[in-house]
Protein backbone atom coordinates (compact mmCIF):
# COMPACT_ATOMS: atom_id res chain seq x y z
CA UNK A 1 0.00 0.00 0.00
CA UNK A 2 1.30 3.17 -0.85
CA UNK A 3 1.03 5.44 2.29
CA UNK A 4 3.22 9.00 0.24
CA UNK A 5 0.01 11.01 0.98
CA UNK A 6 -0.82 11.25 4.73
CA UNK A 7 -3.52 13.40 6.12
CA UNK A 8 -2.54 14.95 9.73
CA UNK A 9 -5.88 15.39 11.86
CA UNK A 10 -5.22 18.28 14.40
CA UNK A 11 -2.44 21.11 13.42
CA UNK A 12 -1.69 21.72 17.43
CA UNK A 13 1.37 20.98 18.80
CA UNK A 14 1.87 17.20 18.33
CA UNK A 15 0.11 17.96 14.90
CA UNK A 16 2.38 20.11 13.66
CA UNK A 17 5.50 18.01 14.91
CA UNK A 18 4.30 15.20 12.83
CA UNK A 19 3.36 17.05 9.70
CA UNK A 20 7.00 17.99 10.02
CA UNK A 21 8.66 14.97 10.22
CA UNK A 22 6.42 13.43 7.83
CA UNK A 23 7.26 15.82 5.37
CA UNK A 24 11.22 16.65 6.26
CA UNK A 25 10.96 12.87 5.19
CA UNK A 26 9.32 13.21 2.22
CA UNK A 27 5.62 12.63 2.36
CA UNK A 28 3.24 14.47 1.42
CA UNK A 29 1.04 15.58 4.10
CA UNK A 30 -2.36 17.28 4.32
CA UNK A 31 -2.63 19.19 7.25
CA UNK A 32 -6.03 19.64 8.89
CA UNK A 33 -7.61 21.37 11.14
CA UNK A 34 -11.16 22.65 12.12
CA UNK A 35 -10.67 25.89 10.57
CA UNK A 36 -8.65 27.07 7.15
CA UNK A 37 -6.86 30.16 9.56
CA UNK A 38 -5.57 27.05 12.29
CA UNK A 39 -4.25 25.24 9.57
CA UNK A 40 -2.18 27.52 7.87
CA UNK A 41 -1.23 28.81 11.27
CA UNK A 42 0.05 25.29 11.52
CA UNK A 43 2.02 25.32 8.56
CA UNK A 44 3.72 28.70 9.22
CA UNK A 45 4.61 27.56 12.67
CA UNK A 46 6.52 24.67 11.47
CA UNK A 47 8.23 27.20 8.81
CA UNK A 48 9.26 29.14 11.46
CA UNK A 49 10.65 26.29 12.44
CA UNK A 50 12.72 25.17 9.55
CA UNK A 51 13.76 28.88 9.10
CA UNK A 52 15.70 28.69 12.52
CA UNK A 53 16.96 25.41 11.44
CA UNK A 54 18.55 27.15 8.88
CA UNK A 55 19.61 30.30 10.20
CA UNK A 56 21.52 27.42 12.65
CA UNK A 57 22.86 25.46 9.43
CA UNK A 58 20.83 22.10 10.25
CA UNK A 59 19.22 22.64 7.08
CA UNK A 60 19.17 24.19 3.85
CA UNK A 61 17.11 26.72 2.42
CA UNK A 62 16.24 24.68 -0.54
CA UNK A 63 15.24 21.65 1.43
CA UNK A 64 13.31 24.12 3.96
CA UNK A 65 11.46 25.03 0.79
CA UNK A 66 10.58 21.74 -0.21
CA UNK A 67 9.33 20.36 2.64
CA UNK A 68 7.19 23.06 3.11
CA UNK A 69 6.10 23.10 -0.50
CA UNK A 70 4.82 19.11 0.48
CA UNK A 71 2.34 20.64 3.37
CA UNK A 72 -1.38 21.41 2.10
CA UNK A 73 -3.24 23.19 5.18
CA UNK A 74 -7.31 22.61 4.99
CA UNK A 75 -10.38 22.69 6.80
CA UNK A 76 -12.68 19.66 5.61
CA UNK A 77 -11.52 16.51 6.92
CA UNK A 78 -12.99 15.07 3.38
CA UNK A 79 -9.54 15.69 2.18
CA UNK A 80 -8.51 12.50 3.39
CA UNK A 81 -10.01 10.96 0.05
CA UNK A 82 -6.53 11.08 -1.43
CA UNK A 83 -5.03 9.55 1.23
CA UNK A 84 -3.72 5.92 2.36
CA UNK A 85 -2.85 7.31 5.97
CA UNK A 86 -4.37 9.43 8.58
CA UNK A 87 -2.94 10.39 11.72
CA UNK A 88 -5.48 11.78 14.38
CA UNK A 89 -3.79 14.19 16.45
CA UNK A 90 -6.48 16.38 18.02
CA UNK A 91 -7.73 17.05 21.96
CA UNK A 92 -7.35 13.95 24.32
CA UNK A 93 -11.13 13.62 24.61
CA UNK A 94 -12.54 10.41 23.37
CA UNK A 95 -15.68 11.45 22.27
CA UNK A 96 -14.10 13.88 20.07
CA UNK A 97 -11.32 11.60 18.29
CA UNK A 98 -14.29 9.01 18.02
CA UNK A 99 -16.22 11.79 15.67
CA UNK A 100 -12.78 12.44 14.08
CA UNK A 101 -12.55 8.52 13.56
CA UNK A 102 -16.14 8.51 12.01
CA UNK A 103 -15.50 10.91 9.59
CA UNK A 104 -12.17 9.75 8.26
CA UNK A 105 -13.34 6.13 8.00
CA UNK A 106 -16.43 7.87 5.86
CA UNK A 107 -13.88 9.62 3.56
CA UNK A 108 -10.94 7.46 3.65
CA UNK A 109 -10.25 4.63 0.95
CA UNK A 110 -10.93 1.31 1.76
CA UNK A 111 -7.76 -0.04 2.25
CA UNK A 112 -6.33 3.07 3.99
CA UNK A 113 -5.05 3.08 7.82
CA UNK A 114 -6.36 5.16 10.60
CA UNK A 115 -3.86 5.90 13.11
CA UNK A 116 -4.17 7.76 16.53
CA UNK A 117 -1.57 9.83 18.20
CA UNK A 118 -3.44 9.34 21.63
CA UNK A 119 -1.15 9.09 24.67
CA UNK A 120 -4.19 7.53 26.88
CA UNK A 121 -7.13 6.04 25.24
CA UNK A 122 -7.86 2.41 24.26
CA UNK A 123 -7.31 1.94 20.70
CA UNK A 124 -9.70 -1.17 20.48
CA UNK A 125 -12.05 1.70 21.68
CA UNK A 126 -11.26 3.65 18.97
CA UNK A 127 -11.23 1.74 16.34
CA UNK A 128 -14.82 0.04 17.06
CA UNK A 129 -15.92 3.45 16.20
CA UNK A 130 -15.17 2.45 12.59
CA UNK A 131 -16.25 0.14 9.70
CA UNK A 132 -12.06 -1.33 9.70
CA UNK A 133 -11.43 -1.98 12.83
CA UNK A 134 -8.31 -4.51 12.00
CA UNK A 135 -6.75 -1.09 10.06
CA UNK A 136 -6.35 0.70 13.28
CA UNK A 137 -3.64 1.52 15.10
CA UNK A 138 -2.09 4.05 17.65
CA UNK A 139 1.12 5.89 16.43
CA UNK A 140 1.94 7.61 19.75
CA UNK A 141 4.81 10.06 18.93
CA UNK A 142 6.73 11.62 22.03
CA UNK A 143 6.64 15.85 22.44
CA UNK A 144 8.31 17.70 20.87
CA UNK A 145 8.08 15.18 18.03
CA UNK A 146 10.87 16.79 15.87
CA UNK A 147 13.36 15.75 18.82
CA UNK A 148 12.67 12.48 20.52
CA UNK A 149 13.34 9.58 18.63
CA UNK A 150 10.12 7.24 20.14
CA UNK A 151 6.75 6.22 18.91
CA UNK A 152 5.01 3.70 20.69
CA UNK A 153 3.20 0.98 18.42
CA UNK A 154 -0.44 0.11 19.82
CA UNK A 155 -2.01 -2.68 18.59
CA UNK A 156 -6.04 -2.76 18.94
CA UNK A 157 -7.53 -6.08 19.98
CA UNK A 158 -8.00 -6.46 15.97
CA UNK A 159 -5.42 -5.05 14.29
CA UNK A 160 -4.36 -6.87 11.51
CA UNK A 161 -0.31 -7.54 11.05
CA UNK A 162 -0.06 -5.91 7.52
CA UNK A 163 -0.92 -2.28 9.47
CA UNK A 164 1.37 -2.81 11.98
CA UNK A 165 4.53 -3.43 9.76
CA UNK A 166 3.35 -0.53 7.54
CA UNK A 167 3.01 1.68 11.06
CA UNK A 168 6.40 0.13 11.71
CA UNK A 169 7.79 1.06 8.48
CA UNK A 170 6.90 4.79 8.01
CA UNK A 171 8.30 5.35 11.94
CA UNK A 172 11.87 3.85 10.89
CA UNK A 173 11.67 5.89 7.81
CA UNK A 174 10.82 8.79 10.24
CA UNK A 175 14.28 8.06 11.87
CA UNK A 176 12.39 7.23 15.30
CA UNK A 177 12.59 3.98 17.13
CA UNK A 178 9.06 1.97 17.06
CA UNK A 179 8.30 -0.10 20.27
CA UNK A 180 5.41 -2.05 20.36
CA UNK A 181 2.74 -2.06 23.20
CA UNK A 182 0.50 -3.44 24.41
CA UNK A 183 -3.45 -1.94 24.18
CA UNK A 184 -3.76 -0.32 27.81
CA UNK A 185 -4.94 3.29 29.47
CA UNK A 186 -1.50 4.83 29.27
CA UNK A 187 0.35 2.45 27.30
CA UNK A 188 4.23 2.27 28.82
CA UNK A 189 4.93 5.88 28.30
CA UNK A 190 2.48 7.67 30.42
CA UNK A 191 1.61 5.13 33.08
CA UNK A 192 4.63 5.82 34.37
CA UNK A 193 5.59 9.44 33.45
CA UNK A 194 2.26 10.63 34.56
CA UNK A 195 2.32 9.87 38.50
CA UNK A 196 5.80 11.07 38.70
CA UNK A 197 4.05 14.04 37.15
CA UNK A 198 1.14 14.12 39.53
CA UNK A 199 3.39 13.66 42.33
CA UNK A 200 5.66 16.43 42.03
CA UNK A 201 2.17 18.27 41.72
CA UNK A 202 1.14 17.11 44.95
CA UNK A 203 4.65 18.06 46.31
CA UNK A 204 3.69 21.83 45.78
CA UNK A 205 0.07 21.10 46.40
CA UNK A 206 1.46 20.31 50.07
CA UNK A 207 4.25 23.22 50.32
CA UNK A 208 6.82 20.49 50.54
CA UNK A 209 9.10 22.56 48.10
CA UNK A 210 9.07 25.25 45.57
CA UNK A 211 7.98 24.99 42.07
CA UNK A 212 11.45 25.24 40.76
CA UNK A 213 12.89 22.97 43.83
CA UNK A 214 11.01 20.10 43.04
CA UNK A 215 12.23 20.40 39.55
CA UNK A 216 15.67 20.80 40.56
CA UNK A 217 15.62 17.64 42.48
CA UNK A 218 14.97 15.43 39.18
CA UNK A 219 17.08 17.71 37.18
CA UNK A 220 20.50 17.70 39.31
CA UNK A 221 19.52 14.24 41.76
CA UNK A 222 18.24 11.89 38.93
CA UNK A 223 19.41 13.42 36.09
CA UNK A 224 16.77 14.52 34.10
CA UNK A 225 16.68 17.10 31.42
CA UNK A 226 13.35 18.58 32.76
CA UNK A 227 12.12 18.77 35.84
CA UNK A 228 8.24 17.33 36.14
CA UNK A 229 6.25 19.91 36.69
CA UNK A 230 8.23 21.89 33.30
CA UNK A 231 7.21 18.49 31.51
CA UNK A 232 4.10 19.06 32.26
CA UNK A 233 3.90 22.34 31.05
CA UNK A 234 5.45 21.09 28.11
CA UNK A 235 2.37 18.23 27.63
CA UNK A 236 0.15 20.56 28.91
CA UNK A 237 -1.43 20.82 31.72
CA UNK A 238 -5.16 20.14 30.06
CA UNK A 239 -3.40 16.87 28.78
CA UNK A 240 -1.82 15.49 31.61
CA UNK A 241 -5.37 16.52 33.16
CA UNK A 242 -7.14 14.55 30.72
CA UNK A 243 -4.40 11.24 30.74
CA UNK A 244 -4.44 11.01 34.41
CA UNK A 245 -8.34 10.63 34.50
CA UNK A 246 -8.06 8.47 31.95
CA UNK A 247 -5.74 6.06 34.09
CA UNK A 248 -7.14 6.46 37.41
CA UNK A 249 -10.98 5.32 35.42
CA UNK A 250 -8.89 2.72 33.22
CA UNK A 251 -7.00 0.98 36.37
CA UNK A 252 -9.29 2.03 39.48
CA UNK A 253 -6.30 2.86 41.02
CA UNK A 254 -6.31 5.92 43.50
CA UNK A 255 -2.63 6.46 42.78
CA UNK A 256 -3.86 8.20 39.50
CA UNK A 257 -5.84 10.34 41.24
CA UNK A 258 -5.19 14.02 39.67
CA UNK A 259 -4.39 16.37 42.39
CA UNK A 260 -6.54 19.35 42.67
CA UNK A 261 -4.04 21.63 42.18
CA UNK A 262 -3.52 20.62 38.77
CA UNK A 263 -7.18 20.56 38.47
CA UNK A 264 -7.98 24.06 39.62
CA UNK A 265 -5.00 25.33 36.96
CA UNK A 266 -6.59 23.62 33.98
CA UNK A 267 -10.23 25.35 35.42
CA UNK A 268 -8.56 28.85 35.63
CA UNK A 269 -7.05 28.03 31.87
CA UNK A 270 -3.24 28.17 33.09
CA UNK A 271 -2.11 25.29 30.76
CA UNK A 272 1.12 25.47 30.41
CA UNK A 273 3.73 27.24 27.65
CA UNK A 274 0.48 26.83 24.95
CA UNK A 275 -0.75 29.12 27.28
CA UNK A 276 1.83 31.49 28.54
CA UNK A 277 1.43 30.08 32.09
CA UNK A 278 1.79 26.75 33.53
CA UNK A 279 3.57 26.11 37.10
CA UNK A 280 6.07 28.96 35.17
CA UNK A 281 5.30 31.68 33.43
CA UNK A 282 6.89 31.66 29.76
CA UNK A 283 8.21 34.59 27.07
CA UNK A 284 9.05 33.67 23.57
CA UNK A 285 12.13 32.79 25.14
CA UNK A 286 11.38 29.75 27.44
CA UNK A 287 10.87 30.09 31.30
CA UNK A 288 10.51 33.52 33.32
CA UNK A 289 9.79 32.39 36.71
CA UNK A 290 6.42 30.90 38.50
CA UNK A 291 3.84 31.72 38.22
CA UNK A 292 2.07 34.76 39.70
CA UNK A 293 -0.46 32.82 42.01
CA UNK A 294 2.64 30.67 43.15
CA UNK A 295 4.71 33.62 43.72
CA UNK A 296 1.97 35.18 45.84
CA UNK A 297 1.35 31.84 47.90
CA UNK A 298 5.37 31.75 48.43
CA UNK A 299 5.29 28.11 46.50
CA UNK A 300 6.85 29.36 43.47
CA UNK A 301 9.68 30.97 44.36
CA UNK A 302 13.06 30.50 44.57
CA UNK A 303 13.93 29.51 40.86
Amino acid sequence: MDMERVLVAGAGQMGRGIAQVLAEAGYAVVLCDTSQALAERGRALIADQWQRAVARGKLTPDAAAAALARIEPVADLAAAAGCQLAIEAVPEDLTVKKDVFQQLDTYLPADAVLASNTSSLPITQLAAATRRPWQVIGMHFMNPVPVLPLVELVRGLVTADEVYEQARALVLRLGKTPVLVRDVPGFVSNRVLMPLVNEAVWCLYEGVATAADVDRVLTLGMRHPLGPLALADLIGLDTCLAILEVLHQGYGDPKFRPCPLLRQYVQAGWLGRKSGRGFFTYTDGGPAGPSPALARTGQGTGG
